[in-house]
């Protein structure tokens, strides 16, 4: 048992636990639990489950294991569930056909390659890993038809993606009405206080409060967490979409492309990617908008952070150094063009706020044949300022300044005065 020492303030706890969360069901069922646990020294049991339906996790998996760690942080009790058993069936979340099942060998691979990935956030000494098919390979006929019988089918269709295929008059198998009832029936077996998961997973997560009360449990709180865009700032970080950053990746090309990222995604990789409290991000996103830090340096600062986080700290030193002499200086060349821009001439508003237009800074440096073309360039992300690519068609720099502007191959050394 934890001593009741070892738990920090309430207070402290909710901060902590909250930074990064989308929404919390029910917070007061979650103040209530960590009070509980305080004054008993008995930690909350947290679980988050992964189907294994591919070998490799990409950063945007790592967004549950770092809420995981946040708990285990606190000195709470986390259960990392590997979905042995439900990966055979398919998770239908979001689909608009049924996904195939996987065969036992393929999950049986894929959750050994977890294991050894998901210990690169979560502490091995510290963590529960559970398969469901514990308890599901002992489960009879008799079993299941008792737990579908706590679920009807009309609230099974208010689920979206069910409700909308029904619609739409697309099959729906039996076999996938059966996922949100296992991955709830988890919670009941393993006892959850709190269950986490991407606002995708919603509906199964309170499947499991339901189940938990009919099987006479106290109802888990449910956590979820947004989903973490990939470096197109748009979809959702997906391999098969091509936006994604792997968490076995080498150390510079998961340095190289966090730096790719645009600014104002930085501050969402900070909040869901890192252990950084939400007032100090708070704090450096004031620094960033006064002009105290430069939002290239705070973006290799977070680089180097998933860097240590995925490989060491002498791994992420060496990322940023070969990432510096590769896009800072050896690729800027000793003749580069130097041109001389008036802020009056680029100025995105009339007022003092010091914003250009990227798009007409382009045109005005030869790097773009029309400030359409500039505009065009940036959704692109085609457009690099010091390196770092940009997607905000303003840019928001102080003035006078110098920098370096890249389109592909072309570059230009900017100096831009009042």
């Amino acid at each position: 048992m934890v001593p009741v020492a070892t738990f920090p303030e309430i207070a402290e706890q909710l901060a902590y636990i909250k930074k990064g969360a989308a929404e919390i069901i029910r917070e007061s069922e979650l103040r209530e639990k960590l009070e509980k646990s305080r004054a008993t020294g008995k930690p909350l049991r947290v679980k988050a489950g992964f189907d294994p339906t591919a070998p490799d996790l990409h950063l945007g998996h790592t967004v549950l294991l770092r809420k995981l760690k946040h708990f285990q942080d606190l000195g709470h009790s986390v259960i990392f569930l590997i979905g042995d058993f439900t990966g055979m069936i398919g998770d239908p979340t979001g689909r608009s056909a049924t996904r195939p099942p996987l065969t036992r060998e393929e999950i049986n691979q894929n959750a050994e390659t977890y294991k050894t990935q998901v210990f690169r956030i979560l502490d091995p000494q510290k963590t529960e890993v559970r398969f469901n098919n514990e308890w599901f390979e002992k489960f009879g006929a008799d079993d299941f038809v008792r737990l579908a019988a706590k679920y009807t089918v009309s609230q099974m269709l208010e689920r979206e993606d069910f409700h909308k295929r029904f619609g739409e008059e697309k099959p729906i198998a039996l076999h996938e009405l059966l996922y949100p009832l296992a991955q709830g029936y988890d919670s009941v077996a393993l006892h959850a206080d709190v269950e986490l998961g991407g606002t995708d997973q919603k509906f199964n997560l309170l499947v499991g409060r339901e189940l938990q009360r009919a099987y006479g449990q106290p109802s888990q709180v449910v956590l979820t967490t947004p989903l973490l865009e990939g470096l197109d700032g748009v979809q959702k970080m997906s391999k098969s979409v091509g936006n994604a950053i792997g968490i076995h990746e080498p150390p510079l090309e998961i340095y190289g492309k966090v730096m790719s990222i645009s600014d104002q995604m930085m501050w969402v990789y900070y909040e869901l990617l890192t252990d950084v409290s939400s007032a100090e991000i708070e704090k450096m996103k004031r620094d960033a908008v006064s002009g105290k830090s430069h939002p290239m340096k705070l973006k290799q600062e977070l680089a180097s952070r998933i860097v240590a986080d995925f490989h060491s700290a002498e791994d992420a030193a060496r990322a940023a150094s070969d990432w510096s002499r590769q896009f800072q200086r050896d690729e800027l060349p000793e003749d580069v063009e130097t041109i001389k821009v008036s802020y009056s001439d680029v100025a995105a508003t009339s007022d003092n706020s010091q914003g250009v237009k990227l798009d007409k800074l382009l045109a005005r440096c030869g790097l773009s044949e029309s400030i359409t073309d500039g505009l065009r360039k940036i959704k692109q992300n085609a457009v690099r300022v010091d390196g770092e690519v940009k997607t905000d068609p303003v840019l928001h720099i102080k003035v006078p300044s110098e920098f370096t502007l890249r389109v592909g191959r072309k570059l230009r050394r900017i100096n831009l005065v009042p």
